[in-house]
């Protein structure tokens, strides 16, 4: 099982290093780490599991983000109570976006960066991600919302870029009313 401390902390340079592609057939291990991955989003998301388990809660995750430079993420989404959606995508790439940006209202948040960080990151409301699945066949998701966000976040994750990276130092809230809240 995957513990908070196996996350890489925003200060680790490897953050910063681009993800490179991952070829097919996927490795054993890196099959072993996406459902470590999913376990660890999960159980995060469950207070109980959460609190037994000291896990901080997220919603998706990055390769990167364990130490490894390779393309992939997943992304658990808690569609209602108790119930989740698994997300898995290997090498993605946002091939199509809405005009139309949001923003978390209350800040986003990442397992890498322990503290609370305010400001606005502005984020497509709707995209369409391709990429693969862990067998190497092509698929292609479309997102609205909080999971757009998540898949931006994660896939920024890939090319070395944290959330905390667009907020303006000087005016975190810098044109707030050009995106709508969520």
């Amino acid at each position: 099982m995957l513990k908070t401390s196996d996350i890489l902390d925003e200060k680790n340079k490897l953050l910063r290093k681009v993800s490179e592609d991952v070829t097919f057939p996927m490795t054993q291990e890196d099959l072993d780490t996406i459902d470590l991955m999913l376990e660890y989003l999960t159980n995060s998301q469950i207070e109980a599991l959460a609190e037994k388990y000291d896990l901080r809660p997220g919603m998706g995750m990055a390769a990167i983000q364990l130490g490894i430079p390779k393309r992939y993420l997943t992304i658990v989404h808690e569609v209602e109570e108790g119930k989740f959606d698994n997300y898995v995508i290997v090498n993605p790439k946002i091939v199509s976006t809405s005009q139309e940006k949001i923003y978390v209202e209350d800040g986003e948040g990442c397992l890498s960066v322990n503290r609370d960080v305010c400001g606005i990151v502005p984020r497509f409301a709707r995209i369409t991600v391709e990429g693969y699945d862990t067998s190497g066949h092509k698929i292609s998701i479309r997102a609205r919302e909080e999971l757009a966000i998540a898949f931006q976040h994660e896939i920024d994750h890939l090319n070395g870029i944290l959330f905390i990276d667009y907020i303006d130092k000087n005016n975190p809230y810098k044109d707030q009313e050009k995106y709508r809240a969520i």
